[in-house]
């Protein structure tokens, strides 16, 4: 299992492809792990470097003692790809991960050849309602978020017709460390890029969930006006919308990215 040291974390991460070609990096949404991108890695890696991970505190990187921010899961993305002695890459991020994807892009662009902010906002939420989330899943665990998932990730036709795939997801946040996740709404309970995204200068792809009440597609349109240069693509999926929507999430991917 690969793994390298950051600060005082470990990363778990995968590669899928050859190692000469371009490298794409794909990061997780909160409470999921490297896995959620099985699809399209396997449909990517015979046209680029696939690298995913998981962000601290999910799958198998550790949390650590300290409390950290986007910053820091920016700084994680970096610190793999000067692991593998990556210069540039293409980011793709997915809600928590597409707040990391902001980071980089506004703040590391030497580093990132293009970048695809899926299903994200420049701010998420509430700073009070994170909070929230991170006291009670410290103080009752995972089964207090992971019971109500399935309806804040999914549309009721997808929950209906995939059973097996919403039950490995829930399955997959139930077995997330609570500290990990606690301290990942602790920094979405920060997370404010709204004055840092018009610095993004790299080609960007904003994918939006038509039916994501969470990052809804109003959030996407805002990034793609500040962002020069972005477009917008939506697909028919709720708040998961690369794996609700898998066909049409990695065809929007693909061709962006060619």
């Amino acid at each position: 299992m690969p793994i390298i040291q950051t600060d005082e974390v470990r990363l778990h991460y995968r590669t899928d492809g050859e190692r000469g070609r371009p490298c794409l990096v794909l990061s997780n949404s909160l409470g999921t792990d490297l896995s959620m991108w099985d699809v399209q890695a396997d449909a990517l890696a015979a046209d680029f470097f696939v690298l995913r991970y998981d962000t601290r505190g999910h799958g198998a990187s550790s949390t650590g003692a300290r409390a950290f921010g986007i910053e820091r899961l920016g700084r994680d993305v970096l610190a793999l790809l000067d692991h593998l002695d990556i210069e540039r890459a293409a980011f793709c991020g997915i809600s928590m991960g597409g707040l990391t994807g902001q980071w980089l892009g506004s703040h590391a662009p030497q580093r990132i050849v293009k970048l695809v902010l899926a299903n994200t906002a420049a701010k998420i939420g509430s700073a009070d309602a994170w909070t929230a989330r991170a006291d009670l899943v410290r103080a009752a665990g995972m089964d207090a978020v992971a019971d109500g998932a399935a309806a804040r990730w999914f549309t009721p036709p997808f929950i209906a017709d995939a059973p097996a795939t919403v039950a490995a997801m829930v399955a997959t946040l139930r077995a997330q460390p609570a500290q990990g996740y606690a301290a990942c709404c602790d920094a979405l309970s920060a997370a404010d890029l709204r004055g840092a995204v018009g610095h993004i200068a790299a080609p960007t792809l904003v994918i939006a969930g038509e039916h994501d009440p969470v990052t809804t597609v109003a959030d996407g349109d805002w990034l793609r006006a500040r962002i020069a240069g972005a477009r917008l693509a939506t697909v028919p999926a709720s708040h998961i919308s690369n794996v609700e929507a898998a066909p049409a999430f990695t065809r929007a991917l693909r061709e962006f990215l060619s």
